[in-house]
């Protein structure tokens, strides 16, 4: 027997239209490309949606069609998720970080129809037009004021499209099971991969991720999402923000550290989300300028695991908590998070640091599992290490464009070695692809350089695997140092020594200038393993 309830679809253009009729006051902040922040309400925001919606339909853009963006975290952008996927089409994030081959690679791929772009990258599309065949009209997100003179291609502007059109929609109702969004994996050892959300995964994905035990976000909530609109829709923040009738605050092109702080502190940010990297730079700019965080701040950490360092440098120096989370473009992106708990007060702090520095617990709607090589699921004791796999609503079960489904019995084999504790925290161990091989036993890289960046000296850390012939593969730590610093092994080895087993030591460290990142600010170890394959060759 079936109930008797409603089957009302669950919808991305229902999020806009109800946070406009319930909090039309609600403020989102942008810093523009322009250089000038602009300041508007949900109101605001849903009325040029509209305008927005009736200017695709005259641009032709069909259900169904992929329309691509350029662009970085603003207002403009903002309203192109949600007229794009309100009129069906499906908005195709394009991350413009990836190498220009493999933005041409993803943009073909998907097939993309028109293309929405910042002023920033003009040069790029000036290079790419002419290999962009499906694209049949690129419109930039700027006034006729604005308008570059340096673009080689036709274009028109963003701000006359909308000037004319009515300001209210008929949003269709159609299949929530309809794709909204289109998002590609980073694409680090091989072509990029393409995510295709649906309205319901997305819908579902911000209406847990607002819960309390998750981001807990609500009308007193101001949240600075520094992770990138391009990359996995900005971890979903800029729906469950508008769920929840928050202050959105966001950055634009500028997330360097002193002017992630302008933004913190004009608009009484507590919420902020990000890859730990832009928090260790944010803490430079802190300690060089004497500037402070507020306490009442919480800061969200995912892309990587967050160092014990980053932790304890944000509790002791400004009382703020940092809250883990993990997930990838494959998940939606959030599926664990480490919130503040009550009985936390009265851990240890050596028990806060292991909460703080996993990944936190699965929220309602996913479940996580880890796998031997057998694919029988191992004990959650917090030691044993196995494949972790994932499942549920918001998860992918194939990529765009595949003829079979990427799940193993009905889970998603995330990449990750991990183990879970009694309680469902999560740690990842490493990367499969990243973890160290040596003497037939596993060194974890993530452990490592964790370890290393707790060292004063010590501003950024990366261990790879590199080649050896006796045991296999051997550890390399690669550092940049912080400033005013020099290299000193034998500190830095006895510093390592006291935190991990003697046999995790790497045999070498190196000082470095730089380390490569990917296009999601994670660290690309690719080329690095590359350059230092023959570094122990012959010991």
């Amino acid at each position: 027997m079936l109930g008797n309830m409603m089957q009302q679809p669950l919808l991305i253009s229902s999020i806009i239209a109800q946070a406009a009729q319930l909090s039309p006051r609600a403020q989102i902040v942008s810093r523009r490309v322009e250089g000038d922040i602009h300041r508007y309400a949900y109101a605001d925001c849903y009325r040029r949606t509209c305008r927005l919606a009736h200017a695709l339909a005259e641009l032709g853009a069909k259900p169904g069609d992929r329309i691509a963006t350029l662009a970085w975290n603003g207002y403009r952008h903002l309203e192109l998720y949600y007229a794009v996927s309100g009129i069906g089409a499906i908005v195709h994030t394009v991350n413009p970080r990836l190498f220009p081959a493999q933005v041409d690679y993803i943009i073909n791929h998907a097939e993309d129809s028109l293309l929405f772009a910042d002023l920033t990258f003009v040069p790029l599309l000036n290079t790419l037009r002419s290999r962009l065949p499906s694209v049949t009209r690129i419109v930039l997100l700027c006034d006729r004021e604005h308008a570059p003179a340096d673009a080689e291609f036709p274009y028109l502007c963003y701000e006359t499209l909308l000037a004319d059109k009515a300001e209210d929609f008929d949003w269709p109702q159609f299949d929530e099971n309809t794709a909204a969004c289109l998002c590609y994996t980073s694409g680090t050892t091989g072509d990029p991969k393409g995510v295709l959300y649906s309205h319901r995964s997305t819908v579902i994905h911000a209406l847990a991720t607002c819960m309390p035990n998750a981001l807990n976000l609500s009308r007193q909530t101001v949240v600075l999402p520094v992770v990138p609109m391009y990359h996995v829709c900005a971890w979903g923040v800029p729906y469950s923000g508008l769920v929840a009738g928050a202050k959105l605050v966001l950055p634009g092109a500028n997330m360097d550290g002193a002017s992630l702080f302008e933004l913190i502190e004009a608009e009484d940010v507590n919420l902020m989300l990000g890859v730990p990297t832009v928090w260790l730079n944010l803490l430079h700019e802190l300690e060089r300028s004497g500037n402070r965080l507020r306490s009442h701040v919480v800061v969200a950490v995912g892309g990587a695991a967050a160092p014990l360092a980053l932790v304890e440098m944000l509790r002791e120096r400004f009382g703020v908590y940092l809250m883990p989370l993990w997930g990838m473009t494959e998940t939606s992106p959030l599926a664990t998070f480490g919130t503040w708990r009550e009985d936390m007060a009265a851990l240890s702090l050596e028990e806060r640091n292991r909460i703080q520095t996993s990944a936190g617990q699965a929220i309602y709607g996913v479940e996580l599992e880890i796998f031997d090589s057998d694919d029988q699921p191992l004990p959650h004791d917090g030691r044993h290490s196995g494949a972790l796999r994932v499942r549920g609503p918001w998860i992918m079960q194939r990529y765009y464009g595949a003829d079979r489904d990427a799940t193993i019995d009905g889970w998603f084999d995330t990449g990750d070695v991990a183990t879970l504790d009694a309680e469902g925290y999560l740690r990842i161990v490493d990367r499969n692809k990243d973890i160290i091989k040596s003497g037939g036993e596993w060194i974890s890289s993530i452990a490592l350089e964790n370890a290393a960046l707790s060292h004063v000296s010590v501003r950024e850390a990366c261990v790879i695997g590199v080649p050896h012939d006796k045991w296999d593969e051997r550890p390399l730590l690669l550092v940049v140092l912080q400033d005013g610093h020099t290299l000193d092994k034998n500190a830095l080895l006895e510093h390592l020594s006291a935190r991990v087993a003697k046999w995790w030591l790497p045999d070498d460290i190196v000082a470095v200038a730089e380390l490569p990142h990917t296009a999601t600010g994670k660290l690309h170890k690719v080329p690095l393993r590359a350059q230092y394959r023959d570094r122990y060759r012959g010991r």
